[in-house]
């Protein structure tokens, strides 16, 4: 079987988990379950969680965490469903038809380890949609393509090669992605979720960067080319966050090329 485990970690964020919880409600194909792992200082999630009504799918955990990674790892500990993905809290599936896609992927090869798509996100400040099929070969870019948020992965993943690492603070996904680079996976041409531009791989933007390079160089060793691509990130970064560069990425994505 390939029963779905949804991962949701939060914090503090009671109208944004509520919004992440409605995209998996919705959903056409109900999940095995949802796992929500609340790490808040504040008990209106536990509250909310525990005095509404919830569907017998949802789960949680509700205690202090230490950091992201250590988060994510109580979700997957936590999970019993054959396959996880981690939707943070804020993000959302991006219609109701998500899951019966991912899960028509398994039924339909066995061998396949993991999969993703595309998402939506708010870029220059355009709305539009990213995503295209992973390269081990182009790790050295980063998550370019590949998202947390749209990555379906087989549970047996995390026994073979691990949990997050908790001394990663921000790029933990890009971590565990450079792990399983070699398994087979299926990439879905089809928006999987919306990403909230308020997240801290957005707002630690410049942070995450530097710890991309680090990790790349514990699994493949020093590399110019990906010095490079992180000068040429950094550019890009300063540019969109600017008048002219809002203006050049709306051309850009005119002219059809915003997943280039």
């Amino acid at each position: 079987m390939n029963r779905i485990s949804v991962i949701t970690i939060c914090f503090n964020n009671l109208e944004e988990l509520k919004r992440t919880c409605e995209s998996v409600d919705i959903q056409e194909l109900e999940p095995f379950e949802h796992v929500i792992i609340d790490g808040s200082m504040k008990p209106d999630i536990k509250n909310f969680l525990e005095q509404t009504p919830q569907p017998p799918y949802r789960v949680w955990i509700s205690e202090r965490d230490k950091g992201i990674s250590d988060a994510f790892n109580k979700g997957v500990k936590k999970a019993t469903g054959d396959i996880v993905v981690m939707l943070n809290s804020a993000d959302t599936l991006y219609d109701k038809t998500v899951l019966e896609k991912v899960t028509a992927v398994f039924n339909e090869d066995p061998s396949v380890q993991w999969c993703h798509g595309k998402q939506y996100l708010l870029r220059g400040d355009k709305w539009v949609f990213i995503g295209k099929p992973f390269d081990k070969d182009k790790l050295y870019r980063g998550m370019r393509g590949t998202f947390h948020q749209t990555m379906y992965v087989r549970k047996e993943l995390h026994d073979k090669y691990g949990l997050y690492d908790i001394d990663v603070k921000y790029v933990m996904d890009y971590d565990f992605l450079c792990r399983i680079a070699n398994e087979k996976f299926v990439f879905i041409d089809y928006p999987l979720a919306t990403f909230d531009p308020t997240g801290i791989s957005t707002t630690q933007y410049l942070k995450a960067m530097r710890e991309i390079r680090v990790q790349y160089s514990k699994y493949y060793g020093t590399s110019l080319k990906q010095t490079m691509w992180g000068w040429r990130l950094k550019v890009l970064h300063h540019l969109l966050n600017s008048s002219f560069g809002k203006f050049l990425y709306r051309v850009k994505v005119k002219l059809g090329a915003e997943n280039v």
